[in-house]
């Protein structure tokens, strides 16, 4: 693999360092542009299903590049129900089954019903982040918190943007007892835009394989 590119010290608000979950570290495998961002846009809105499979390869890169210890509960992050009913599915379960299967490890088990969207969302392009955050917030609720409780999460998705929905979810997830939540995504946006744009401390890109 070649190097990963860091992204750290970059300004965010006072609400969205707010939003920010305590302990947190968070891994894509490349950047949302080029062929990779007209994969997912294969998979989520042509629904174009095979192409999960190869966004999965992708996704147990990134995961591989966290060295979460195991046992850790896999959460994809959920759809509210009426989009994931038009939709016909979630692509981050879609996604993060594919990477189990690319992973084949036993200490990774995969929780898609622990998480719930409980209240639909207006889209998120074209917010501010201070919008963004305010937007999600309340948005998620843990469905089994006795299933979290105590335990290592690994959440996953397929696009981290400004890393607010994120950072919502592994607040309610730490708030349900989860002891540490780590974030892996297939893609990750990068542009920057003054302070528009920040990174989580300790995020990483890994590298597509030279």
């Amino acid at each position: 693999m070649a190097g990963l590119a860091r992204l750290n010290e970059i300004r965010t608000c006072a609400a969205c360092r707010e939003a920010r979950p305590r302990s947190q570290k968070a891994c894509a495998y490349g950047s949302y542009d080029g062929e990779l961002r007209e994969l997912i846009h294969l998979l989520k809105y042509e629904q174009v299903t095979p192409a999960a499979n190869l966004l999965g390869e992708m996704l147990a890169v990134a995961i591989k590049k966290l060295e979460i210890p195991h046992p850790v509960l896999m959460v994809p992050v959920p759809l509210h129900f009426s989009k994931r009913r038009r939709r016909g599915f979630n692509q981050a379960e879609l996604i993060a089954r594919a990477a189990l299967k690319r992973l084949a490890v036993s200490g990774i088990e995969l929780a898609a019903d622990l998480l719930v969207r409980q209240r639909i969302t207006v889209s998120q392009i074209g917010l501010t982040r201070p919008q963004r955050a305010e937007n999600i917030r309340g948005a998620f609720r843990v469905e089994h918190p006795e299933k979290i409780a105590g335990r290592c999460v690994l959440l996953v998705d397929d696009v981290l943007t400004t890393a607010i929905t994120a950072s919502e979810c592994a607040r309610v997830l730490e708030k349900a007892g989860a002891e540490k939540v780590w974030v892996a995504t297939v893609a990750r946006t990068l542009k920057q835009t003054g302070q528009n744009f920040a990174a989580e401390p300790d995020f990483e890109i890994a590298a597509r394989a030279s």
